[in-house]
């Protein structure tokens, strides 16, 4: 069985994620780091995160590494604290956005980059052989707490300078920024409003996606309260997604473009990001280079480009200034900082130019998706008559020559089959999202 995805381990707790899993996982990080060093560990509020620490914890003590408890956290904090404090390595145990009955396993480098395929393939190959260093009773691992909130937001506050005075709602999802986002606000000035900002792992709030579908008590909020903007979280805070002064949740791409301008220089973001991001980094002399899906493709790009600005679509966004690793806090702050000195955040995000987009999901067993993708590859572009071009640099992205581009890529954290279409109009998207989702749905029903 295939362990990681394009997030590190995720799966239904019982069903692929177990404590036996946990347990062994652990064994193998400790095996990959040579049975030495410290490994900073934190939750985020699901139910099963606690029990799935520990027996991951006990694992790396079994083989001879130290473990630092960070306790509930947000997945930045453990990228930050495994730089920090110069661990050999981190492990978050998350499932994101993923419903409550959800978790995962995610490990993070020394110099707080979530490790690479290479590396996840090398403790997945642990696992399945089995083939673990043991210690003796001498050279057990211990472990102890250390609370690395404080340290973390103090570095935080270095790298903004915000304007005080806005008045800001937060939504957390009763995820693990709870205790951070909206206290962090505070110090810098802000009149922040709370909505779902007490960690509770069953997400009474609302999903822990932060889709506009699941924001509507936020949307009403910001306009009801006339905040100068809204900020969301997922259930760990890798991301960050907006509502604008007027109540409309932020674009992705139009806030993944604000940011990216903002920074400037080499930009580096996935193949599904629109082309008004290269639009808009041409107007000051900027560069858009695409990589893979998921953050730890974007970090490798970053430290090969030497990028300044790193983010997906989705919210994910890598501030190498301050850290490899996707901060949905940071990433608020940086925001709250450009509104603060530049205008409302409609008025920004109306400047940028929006086309027509369409994000759905087929539903799809994982086992199915190696097959469907080479009838994708193979057969998919033969159904577009006026194709100029198609990449394969993660699932296959096929660009028409009116501007026009559909991208078809499996999921990996999830069982379906994703795509992503953006055209200038209405009519285009439609017309190349039936043909896209009914030719999946043909395969999938053929396999």
């Amino acid at each position: 069985m295939k362990l990681f995805g394009t997030s590190g381990i995720r799966g239904r707790f019982k069903e692929k994620l177990t404590a036996s899993l946990s347990l062994n996982v652990g064994k193998a990080i400790a095996t990959y780091l040579k049975g030495e060093g410290e490994v900073v560990v934190g939750y985020d509020p699901r139910t099963s995160s606690q029990l799935i620490e520990n027996a991951l914890s006990a694992g790396l003590m079994e083989g001879g590494c130290n473990v630092i408890k960070i306790g509930m956290v947000p997945t930045p904090l453990i990228g930050y604290a495994t730089s920090k404090l110069e661990a050999k390595a981190g492990v978050m145990i998350t499932a994101s956005h993923n419903p409550p009955e959800y978790n995962g396993i995610k490990v993070w480098n020394q110099n707080g980059m979530a490790y690479s395929p290479a590396q996840e393939k090398e403790i997945e190959r642990i696992v399945h052989e089995k083939d673990y260093i043991t210690v003796d009773w001498d050279n057990l691992g211990s472990s102890y707490h250390l609370d690395i909130t404080k340290m973390y937001m103090e570095d935080v506050l270095e790298h903004v300078k915000i304007e005080p005075g806005l008045k800001v709602v937060v939504d957390c999802g009763c995820g693990a920024a709870s205790h951070i986002t909206p206290i962090i606000l505070r110090r810098v000035g802000c009149e922040v409003l709370s909505l779902n900002c007490q960690p509770d792992g069953f997400f009474p709030g609302r999903n822990p996606e932060p889709t506009p579908e699941n924001l509507k008590d936020l949307m009403n909020a910001v306009k009801a309260s006339g905040a100068d903007l809204g900020i969301a979280h997922d259930g760990d805070a890798d991301r960050m997604v907006a509502v604008d002064d007027k109540g409309r949740f932020a674009d992705f791409d139009k806030l993944l473009t604000l940011i990216a301008k903002e920074k400037g220089g080499k930009i580096i973001t996935t193949v599904d990001a629109s082309i008004s991001l290269d639009e808009c980094l041409k107007e000051v002399g900027g560069e858009v280079i695409r990589t893979k899906v998921g953050d730890v493709h974007v970090a490798e790009a970053l430290i090969r480009e030497k990028g300044s600005f790193g983010g997906e679509p989705s919210g994910t966004w890598l501030h190498p200034e301050f850290s490899l690793s996707p901060d949905g806090i940071f990433s608020a702050l940086k925001l709250v900082e450009i509104v603060s000195k530049k205008g409302p955040l409609s008025k920004l995000l109306d400047r940028i130019p929006s086309y027509h987009n369409i994000r759905d999901k087929v539903p799809c067993h994982d086992t199915k998706k190696g097959n469907v993708m080479d009838k994708v590859r193979k057969q998919l572009p033969k159904q577009f008559k006026e194709k100029i071009e198609k990449d394969n640099i993660d699932g296959t992205r096929i660009s028409l020559k009116d501007g026009s581009w559909v991208l078809i890529r499996p999921s990996g954290t999830e069982p379906y089959i994703r795509i992503r279409i953006e055209a200038k109009d209405e009519k285009t998207a439609k017309k190349l999202h039936n043909i896209s989702r009914s030719f999946i749905e043909k395969v999938i029903r053929g396999l």
